[in-house]
């Protein structure tokens, strides 16, 4: 049998289960072989003990010394990132030996066409035609924009002063976290309490992002979550965001929209002008985003109608 078969059904039978949710699953039939897994996770710590520890250390180190505001809004992280769609850049990253670039492209191929599947389970549960997530993300060109943020969270020697990552909801589509198996940290905000995420072997954690919850309407909801930094061990991670392009207009599926909800509960926007509030107010509540722009929407209505 295909590996992905069980967890497509494994995948299904959470969706029906859930009406308004927020999504975020943790699979470990997800049809990547362990090999591929295991290469990625070698490259990635061997890259970043021979190229980036100690640049890293140096400045964190520096900035913990500062203490006040800069400790407070320091994430105790190391971070490269990598373009996939609609145009790749990794030839252009620094530091990258040729095996790792060719590991993360294939690693990237696959968590690309997961990404899709799971797109389509979404549809498929709320009785949306097979493929309107995946033409939704799509814009001008084609494409979507999909990319990967490679993270590490080294020992923190103050981690009752600074978060690993401070809390947040992503902002994009779907996004696929290939997280370490040995060191934790992460964890999201269930009930008004932080529950953790521990780190299973092989397993690709599925979250969703605001843009997800706009489309669906409100059934599924993008998930607060953050990274508590460690006193021990080096944690890895390694997520890869299946986002709308730029240009992408976003608006919740005509489909879901109750008759008696005019226009529906969130708005209509262009995804770049989304992202340009968001990394403004990333690590703030997301709703007050979701409100400028329906504010927004409105005056435009407004305007139109009294022209």
């Amino acid at each position: 049998m295909n590996s992905f078969v069980p967890f497509l059904l494994t995948c299904t039978l959470i969706l029906l289960c859930s009406c308004v949710v927020r999504a975020r699953v943790q699979v470990l039939d997800h049809g990547i072989s362990t090999e591929l897994m295991d290469e990625v996770e070698k490259m990635t710590k061997g890259h970043y003990k021979r190229v980036r520890e100690q640049r890293f250390l140096e400045f964190a180190s520096k900035t913990l010394q500062d203490g006040g505001r800069a400790a407070e809004n320091l994430d105790w992280e190391s971070t490269f990132f990598v373009r996939h769609l609609p145009e790749p850049n990794i030839a252009e990253i620094p530091d990258l030996d040729d095996d790792y670039r060719r590991v993360m492209k294939q690693f990237a191929s696959e968590l690309e066409r997961l990404a899709e599947r799971l797109l389509d389970l979404l549809c498929e549960n709320l009785g949306l035609d097979k493929g309107y997530l995946t033409r939704a993300f799509r814009g001008s060109n084609g494409a979507p924009t999909f990319g990967t943020k490679v993270s590490s969270y080294p020992p923190c020697p103050r981690p009752d002063l600074v978060k690993g990552l401070r809390a947040h909801t992503d902002a994009g589509g779907i996004i696929l976290l290939f997280q370490d198996d040995r060191v934790g940290g992460l964890q999201l905000l269930r009930g008004g309490e932080w529950v953790d995420v521990p780190p299973t072997r092989h397993s690709i954690v599925v979250n969703l992002g605001d843009q997800l919850e706009v489309i669906t309407n409100g059934r599924y909801k993008s998930v607060v979550h953050r990274v508590v930094a460690q006193a021990d061990g080096n944690r890895m991670s390694i997520a890869s965001f299946y986002n709308p392009a730029g240009d992408a207009v976003i608006f919740p599926a005509p489909a879901l929209v109750e008759a008696e909800a005019a226009g529906g509960a969130y708005p209509r926007f262009v995804f770049e002008d989304y992202m340009k509030l968001y990394v403004r107010h990333k690590f703030e509540d997301k709703e007050p985003r979701f409100e400028a722009f329906k504010s927004m929407d409105s005056h435009s209505s407004n305007l139109i109608a009294t022209a």
